[in-house]
């Protein structure tokens, strides 16, 4: 295994591999991002200890859908309990998968108290529970929930965008892929940066665009019914294109290639 450093374009690559990737399972990657979303939804329904749990598996879930992803390019059928293959690995892989799991969670939790201080969400409950207008304050404080909020989480991403997979398939120990993972991102962070641009436009700006281009010509009924599918599989997508800057940035890992 060596790291790589890939040009910033190859961040576009990246997204152009993870359409391909889509294209090869599309049924089944939608039905594994559905159970995700229906389970997150669902867990959050437990106060405290749900969102814990989601916390807590996201690592093990994100092997499992990186595992799905190359059952897709081995023409292998991807079925749900692919969700809990590093579950099912030895002992030890399933220790380190969910001490990794009790970091992330520790780490948005940390997040979430550090953010509280720097925004009123006060302010913002209102808007939760009413259907009253948004006045320009609480307007200003959900742009300081997302401008904070996008910073705090960037190195937390950093850590855990591939030390899931750097223990579940290169048996790591935890330390040593978190390190790798913040290591691989930041000497991709062109390409990265690139990356995650075009999917804050596909998937916050463009459905924002469209919602209000209904609005206009009054048709926000039907809005959700446009911008919900286009989303889950913009999202769907998003996550193949994980397995694609995997590829990218660890040489060596896999047999598999992908296409543009």
């Amino acid at each position: 295994m060596k790291l790589n450093a890939v040009a910033p374009k190859e961040g576009y690559t990246w997204i152009r591999q993870g359409i391909w990737l889509f294209k090869q399972s599309p049924i089944g990657f939608l039905m594994l991002i559905f159970m995700y979303v229906f389970f997150a939804q669902l867990a959050v329904l437990v106060p405290v200890i749900g969102v814990f749990a989601v916390l807590v598996l996201t690592p093990t879930l994100s092997v499992g859908f990186m595992t799905a992803c190359r059952q897709a390019i081995q023409k292998e059928r991807i079925r749900p309990m692919v969700y809990l293959v590093a579950l099912q690995s030895t002992m030890l892989v399933r220790k380190r998968i969910l001490q990794l799991g009790l970091i992330y969670a520790v780490l948005i939790l940390a997040l979430s108290f550090v953010l509280s201080l720097l925004v009123d969400f006060e302010l913002l409950l209102p808007l939760m529970t009413s259907d009253k207008p948004i006045n320009p304050e609480a307007i200003r404080q959900i742009y300081l929930v997302l401008f904070f909020g996008a910073i705090l989480y960037i190195p937390v991403a950093m850590l855990m965008w591939f030390s899931p997979i750097l223990v579940a398939w290169e048996n790591m120990s935890v330390p040593q892929a978190l390190f790798s993972s913040y290591l691989a991102c930041w000497t991709n962070r062109g390409a990265f940066l690139l990356y995650l641009s075009i999917w804050s436009a596909i998937l916050i700006a463009i459905p924002i665009l469209v919602g209000a281009t209904l609005d206009s010509i009054d048709l926000g009924q039907v809005a959700s019914f446009i911008i919900a599918p286009l989303s889950m599989a913009g999202l769907t997508v998003m996550h193949c294109s994980f397995f694609a800057a995997w590829k990218a940035c660890f040489v060596g890992m896999e047999e598999a290639t992908l296409s543009a």
